[in-house]
């Protein structure tokens, strides 16, 4: 048990360091770029070897093929639902967001950046919803005796620089240190107890059970991908994010197939 809670607290802690590093650090916006395209390279690895594939081999294509389309639009919904939320109180007449030129032209900060495309709590959503089926294929892997290192791997290298850029953007927001703090590290709390659950009383379940939640986390890492992490990263760092994915990629791969 102890090494379930180990692996728990290494999958989550990025969420709280990434938050205070957020409030405290302003880094340049290429070297964010680079670790939000690293993350993408190591997850692109984890859909792949660590999540849709053991879906697959649990619960047949077809199981596995609906539950990644079921994870993926149901981010793809709660992402485009908080990105209105966010946008709402600068909104014109006609529904378009209002855009101060001079204040975009100066304003370089990171988190300004990041409201571009995916703000704070789009972000935090990003990590929830994916994390937790995430987290729960962890705790299953390490019943299983398969370690999920890779995907370990593959969680904290994505959620330190989504939960930097976050907590970036909710402080350009005007949310105070304590709610984004306490914000981060309940959405780390889950994370940890969806650990233990998949360690747990999932670790008794049918195959066919096991497979739903792996093939829901597939289909909302790869949503994720596709709609915040590489956009982001190639709005900040340009064509040069291509060889920081590649390592987060090579990386990840290297550690599942140890």
């Amino acid at each position: 048990m102890s090494q379930v809670w180990f692996f728990a607290l290494v999958a989550s802690s990025p969420l709280v360091l990434g938050a205070v590093g957020g409030l405290r650090l302003r880094l340049p916006e290429r070297i964010l770029a680079g670790m939000l395209s690293f993350a993408a390279g190591a997850l692109i690895t984890a859909v792949a070897y660590e999540l849709f594939e053991d879906s697959y081999a649990q619960g047949g294509i077809w199981r596995a093929g609906l539950g990644m389309l079921a994870g993926a639009a149901v981010f793809t919904a709660l992402s485009a639902m908080l990105d209105r939320w966010a946008e709402a109180p600068g909104t014109d007449e006609e529904g378009s967001p209002k855009l101060d030129k001079d204040a975009a032209a100066t304003d370089k900060s990171p988190a300004a950046a990041s409201a571009h495309g995916a703000a704070g709590l789009a972000l935090l959503a990003a990590v929830t919803l994916d994390g937790v089926p995430e987290n729960v294929a962890l705790g299953v892997s390490l019943t299983e005796g398969t370690g999920g290192l890779a995907l370990l791997a593959a969680i904290f290298a994505s959620n330190l620089p989504e939960a930097f850029v976050g907590s970036a953007s909710m402080r350009e927001q005007g949310r105070s240190s304590g709610y984004i703090i306490g914000t981060w590290s309940s959405a780390a709390a889950l994370l940890t107890l969806a650990v233990v659950v998949g360690a747990g009383p999932l670790a008794v379940a049918s195959p066919e059970t096991i497979s739903l939640p792996l093939a829901f986390a597939a289909g909302a890492v790869l949503a994720s991908l596709a709609d915040t992490l590489m956009p982001e990263a190639y709005e900040q760092g340009g064509p040069l994010v291509a060889l920081s994915t590649t390592a987060g990629f090579v990386l990840s791969f290297i550690l599942a197939t140890l």
